[in-house]
């Protein structure tokens, strides 16, 4: 099915399995088989390559495509070994396959999905994308060389073409004679540094059509007969009590009402019939009332049992007979607030199920649509569709299984997307979190001892859990050690049960810990009487990237020292395989509101694919997390977030985003992951700043300059 793709320029989005014949395919890959379909015009190489007889190459792309510039990014990995023309290359989302599970992410949450997270997708598929592409090549001068009769190592691949002493034969006649051969069993990659395209800053393949509106998300899907519907979502362990059918039913367009404990839908012959019979209908909901989730974070802290996930040295020596300094942080859960509404479209075709769904973990899509319509997952095709929010709210899948009951009702299609009051109430929240950290001065000028104690709950697992109809595991984030040389280091977590829906967003834990410790570190290095920059670089002796990466930022953006009357902040990070550094420049303004001026970064990310995408992402996320540090935290009523219209939240405008400079450094080292580095790094280096210039130290998330 590939009525809802849009071909535009160099981009395709395909539907997902698609329909056709299986040209070329018989003996490559022997070992794996292939999981593509293609036309009568296209050869297969692997899981992850079509090559057209017009010389199109298509990257069956294994990541969603949030905004972060993926497709792009393993567009051009294939496209630079193979040797294709950028203006050539297409993507289309690739099927259930076991090649496209990131294992990168499978090994840290102990799920084997496909799931775009944490900033992941060149780390876990850079390697499989270029192997398939360096065996494409090697089988495309093999085809090219038997016309030839000359040896297949002479020749060579450029601009889409397999070239040979002033010869050269297109992709596209030879791609169906390339896909018959036996492949190499160990593919040379391509060496050189001749017509490549990695390391280029080449135009996004998604742009021209976001840019124009013809890109089309799952709430655009247009299908023959489809129906229309909203739905209004019970809060957590709450149910339905009540509504009124006969007002509901005064609606004109309205088709149907369908009641379920959790949840009562309309479905209509348009989404505003639907959406307005609700309103008419009233529905009532009951449930517990639980307790403020910030209260319940203190009590863990101070009670709960704690996991030990870091323990080096002796803290408990280091510390004795002394008095370690201290400070409580913490972190309100944070919202979404995404333009692109969680929505789906369902439709059953006989005895299978089609579903398309702007998705971060298409395999749980599918498998939880299969458990709603009482199926096989062999017997459903999900049509990933590209996410417009990509803050991470599309890791949720229970929009899917609330779509699939209302088709199987109507016998009919049916496109089912959250009102946004509706989105915000459901929301799964970035998990609140508090920290007590301490730490004990040495006489060297150092930190002789540091303990962090944090209570909070599961994010991303909470999704996944829920995805699967389990419960999550108890909190244990990776990576709360801080980066510097300290003797003595203890890291606790403690599970608290809070009573709200939390889950994944961009950035995921260490956006919290790393505010944290960050902020920590300035206030230790003041109370020692040291510059902030020079304590920082004094301990991160063996973190030579990262020092870098601050020192850097600290020059480009001109570094006072950060003493009082100053209005700069340091602070760095080092996240999936990358380190940043940021210098940010913020005041309190006279109307009592965080005003940041600049922001400088600079960026270790190793081998960088495309340095755009790299700047783009590290922008992006320092802007995001700014928004996320300033707006007021939801507030909860019945365990779900209150709906607040966005145009009053405090959102920045044009006029009010700070300068950003971004500084890459060159780095020949294994590629990073970048999404989430700027929210990491944001929030401590702004207090910082706040602090130097004012002396009040904001310890809680998002920021209230009337408390600290």
């Amino acid at each position: 099915m590939r009525s809802t793709g849009v071909t535009r320029r160099t981009l395709l989005i395909g539907g997902g399995a698609g329909v056709g014949l299986i040209l070329a395919y018989l003996v490559w890959p022997k070992r794996e088989g292939s999981p593509l379909r293609g036309t009568a015009n296209e050869a297969l190489f692997g899981a992850f390559l079509k090559i057209a007889l017009d010389g199109r190459v298509t990257l069956v792309a294994p990541q969603a495509e949030v905004g972060q510039g993926i497709w792009t990014g393993l567009a051009q990995i294939a496209a630079d070994e193979l040797g294709a023309a950028w203006e050539s290359m297409a993507v289309e989302p690739a099927p259930h396959n076991d090649a496209n599970i990131n294992r990168l992410v499978a090994r840290e949450i102990g799920v084997e999905t496909r799931i775009t997270a944490g900033s992941s997708s060149i780390r876990a598929f850079e390697e499989p994308v270029r192997s398939t592409a360096a065996t494409a090549r090697a089988l495309l001068c093999a085809a090219a060389a038997a016309r030839w009769n000359v040896r297949a190592r002479e020749c060579d691949t450029a601009g889409g073409f397999v070239i040979h002493e002033g010869k050269r034969l297109a992709f596209g006649e030879v791609a169906a004679a390339a896909a018959a051969m036996r492949p190499p069993d160990q593919p040379a990659f391509r060496v050189g540094a001749t017509n490549r395209l990695i390391g280029i800053d080449l135009p996004r393949l998604d742009l021209p059509a976001k840019s124009d509106g013809s890109l089309r998300f799952a709430g655009d899907v247009r299908l023959p007969g489809m129906l229309f519907a909203s739905v209004r979502l019970a809060p957590p362990r709450g149910r339905l009590v009540g509504f009124s059918r006969q007002a509901g039913e005064r609606q004109m367009g309205l088709v149907d009402l369908l009641a379920r404990d959790g949840w009562i839908a309309a479905i209509g012959d348009s989404w505003w019939a639907a959406d307005r019979a609700l309103a008419r209908a009233a529905p009532k909901f009951e449930g517990p009332s639980p307790a403020d989730p910030h209260v319940l974070l203190q009590d863990a802290l101070k009670g709960g049992d704690a996991i030990r996930l870091v323990d080096r040295g002796d803290y408990d020596a280091a510390t004795e007979d002394s008095r370690p300094l201290a400070a409580t942080y913490s972190v309100a859960a944070t919202a979404h607030y995404g333009l692109e509404l969680p929505a789906a479209v369902a439709r059953f075709t006989g005895e299978r199920l089609e579903i398309w769904s702007g998705t971060q973990v298409p395999d749980l899509v599918r498998q939880a649509a299969a458990d709603a319509a009482r199926l096989k997952a062999s017997d459903v095709t999900v049509y990933a569709m590209p996410v417009g929010d990509g803050s991470g709210r599309a890791v949720e899948v229970e929009v899917v299984a609330i779509a699939v009951e209302l088709a199987r009702h109507t016998k009919r299609a049916v496109s089912l997307t959250l009102p946004p009051a509706t989105a915000q109430n459901s929301d799964p929240v970035r998990p609140p979190a508090i920290a007590r950290l301490t730490a004990l001065p040495s006489p060297d000028g150092r930190i002789a001892a540091w303990k962090a104690r944090v209570a909070s709950t599961s994010g991303l697992l909470a999704n996944l859990a829920r995805a699967k109809g389990g419960e999550p595991p108890a909190f244990a984030p990776s990576g709360a050690a801080p980066p510097y040389g300290i003797d003595a280091i203890r890291v606790e977590a403690i599970d608290a049960a809070l009573p709200i829906r939390t889950g994944y967003m961009r950035g995921g834990d260490a956006a919290a810990h790393i505010f944290f410790t960050e902020s920590f570190i300035d206030e230790m290095a003041l109370a020692m009487g040291a510059e902030p920059l020079a304590f920082r670089i004094g301990m991160l002796g063996g973190a030579t990237r990262l020092a870098r990466a601050l020192s850097t930022a600290a020059a480009l953006g001109g570094w006072d020292g950060g003493g009082r009357g100053s209005t700069m902040g340091l602070a760095c990070a080092s996240l999936y395989g990358s380190h940043i550094g940021l210098l940010a420049e913020a005041n309190i303004g006279a109307d009592q509101r965080i005003a940041v001026s600049r922001l400088v970064a600079a960026v270790d990310a190793g081998r960088m694919v495309n340095p755009g995408l790299v700047r783009q992402q590290v922008e992006g996320g320092l802007l995001a997390a700014l928004a996320a540090a300033t707006i007021p935290a939801p507030e909860f009523i019945a365990g779900m977030p209150r709906a607040r219209p966005m145009r009053g939240m405090g959102f920045e405008r044009l006029d009010q985003v700070p300068r950003v400079e971004i500084e890459l450094i060159a780095n020949d080292g294994p590629a990073g992951g970048v999404s989430g580095l700027g929210i990491a790094v944001l929030a401590p280096a702004v207090a910082n700043a706040i602090y130097a210039g004012t002396g009040r130290r904001l310890r809680n998330l998002p920021f209230d300059p009337m408390s600290g």
